[in-house]
């Protein structure tokens, strides 16, 4: 029997955003802990390794990115800017309150990093003959992407940080003679913020190979919207239901459900699908290509929007007064696979779930998810539950957006636990681990488990409460969390599940022996 292939195996693995890992400059890096990460998931035998979406952000939320084709140079690990050159020893000398606390600071990550990222792109550009120089050339040429989003970023930060429907008319509206004048004028600026996304996509390629090294997968992760205030609607505006001054007519969210009774009101443009469908919805083919060259699986968020989606009016005070309006369907992923083929895409298809969405999945062919933490406390027809589970799921204790499993116990309705104490039969006094088993078990090809959950931490590590504005994206690791014995129970459970590519090849090339 040959060894199943990446589509069809079952396979486990950690969630753990690259802002959660640990680091001396305020905010996790792509440095020696993220590799410290790797190695520890490798030695477990988990194969994949799922983050949240890895774009620039000003706001810190991960969905809420200045560029849906960037990566985020906050993420950029200045001891290799060093190591190559482009910082000195100094550099890396950090204030104290940056520390490694359990919570990213955004603003004091981003007042220490920033000037250094800058530093070392000027010095990069001021040395042609440096051994990075001729990737930075090769990125620049290939990539059309990234002088836009370089071009956006400087003109923001010289407009003050003032949204791009605010600046001047002639560049709000991208007047050709003022884009020029722009590029002209603030030429050094734009290419050294180039070289800073650069640092991005180089470092994190490197980390790549890293984990395909070691037989670790990355699932990416793309929301289904972009940010208003983004290079990408400023530079397509055409794609999107805006005014002739760059407002919307009406912006994205969803109606009242678990998480809130006001419905979320996320405030995103809304895409003109008919419009896009035009040329096979050629914007998204690149979004999705830029995704799977930081990743190997991609996740897309609110894939129910696909199918229909939830317009509110510009202005409302909150998602209540929105309609469902219909999605471009079954001919967005018939255009994508004419151009590029079946792309390893999971649909994140929570929340309110009618009939055309799980049709659309299904036709689509696309793995969807469950969450044990909503399969508690109701009867035995909830799809979350273990039996009700198809091969075609990814399993998780919690997403980003559910407390930890410790913190949902603990504050779980009685009815809720001794429901999960009977269906799992038992006592939930490591309630983490019993979710992890549960998961493992599943008859799901996919189960993913929050780090968070992995140490036992509680609602003080929880990453996200959605509808909540503060407090959201901080969660970091600190102390030692990278620990063997850790390592080792996943493995034991993951070799008893099945869950472990690497024991299948070992017991595949026995046999060939």
């Amino acid at each position: 029997m040959s060894e199943q292939s990446p589509e069809t195996r079952r396979e486990a693995g950690i969630l753990l955003h690259p802002t959660s890992l640990p680091g001396p400059h305020g905010i996790g890096d792509l440095g020696g802990a993220a590799r410290a990460f790797i190695d520890w998931l490798a030695s477990s035998g988990l194969s994949l390794w799922q983050v949240l979406p890895l774009g620039p952000t000003d706001n810190d939320a991960p969905y809420m990115s200045w560029s849906a084709l960037a990566g985020n140079p906050m993420l950029v690990d200045l001891v290799a800017l060093r190591d190559a050159g482009l910082l000195d020893d100094g550099d890396l000398d950090a204030p104290r309150e940056l520390g490694e606390g359990p919570h990213v600071d955004y603003r004091a990550a981003r007042a220490f990093k920033e000037p250094r990222l800058l530093k070392a792109a000027k010095r990069l550009l001021e040395t042609p003959e440096h051994p990075l120089s001729g990737a930075y050339r090769a990125l620049r040429d290939k990539e059309a992407w990234l002088f836009d989003a370089a071009l956006f970023s400087v003109l923001k930060r010289q407009h003050g940080g003032v949204a791009w429907w605010d600046w001047p008319v002639p560049l709000r509206d991208r007047e050709p003679s003022a884009l020029e004048g722009a590029k002209k004028e603030l030429a050094d600026a734009i290419e050294a913020e180039a070289v800073t996304l650069f640092f991005f996509e180089h470092q994190w390629a490197e980390l790549r190979r890293y984990c395909n090294d070691r037989g670790v997968r990355v699932v990416g992760d793309i929301p289904i919207y972009v940010d208003r205030n983004s290079a990408d609607v400023w530079t397509h505006r055409d794609l999107f239901f805006l005014d002739e001054k760059g407002l919307p007519t009406g912006v994205a969210g969803v109606p009242p459900d678990y998480f809130s009774k006001l419905g979320q009101l996320w405030g995103n443009p809304l895409y003109r699908w008919e419009r896009m469908a035009k040329d096979d919805f050629a914007w998204w083919r690149t979004r999705l290509g830029r995704c799977l060259t930081h990743a190997d699986i991609v996740r897309i968020d609110h894939f129910r929007g696909l199918a229909s989606y939830w317009e509110v009016p510009f202005g409302a005070p909150d998602a209540r007064g929105g309609r469902w309006v219909k999605g471009p369907g079954i001919a967005f992923f018939q255009a994508i696979e004419k151009h590029e083929g079946r792309l390893p895409l999971i649909a994140e298809d929570l929340g309110m779930i009618d009939e055309p969405v799980v049709a659309l999945r299904q036709e689509a062919k696309l793995p969807g998810m469950r969450v044990l933490q909503f399969a508690f406390g109701g009867g035995g027809d909830n799809t979350h539950l273990p039996h009700h589970h198809t091969e075609d799921s990814v399993v998780y204790p919690g997403t980003h957006d559910n407390d930890t499993t410790v913190g949902w116990w603990r504050s779980a309705e009685p009815h809720v636990r001794t429901h999960t104490q009977r269906y799992l039969s038992v006592s939930g006094d490591q309630i983490h681990w019993d979710l992890i088993r549960a998961s493992f078990a599943s008859v799901g090809r996919i189960a993913v488990v929050a780090m968070q959950d992995v140490l036992g931490l509680g609602a003080e590590a929880r990453m996200n409460t959605p509808a909540e504005a503060d407090g959201n994206w901080r969660f970091r690791l600190t102390g030692d969390p990278f620990r063997r014995e850790h390592a080792g129970r996943l493995h034991e459970i993951g070799a008893l599940y099945d869950r472990i590519p690497s024991l299948r090849e070992a017991k595949r090339e026995a046999k060939e022996d």
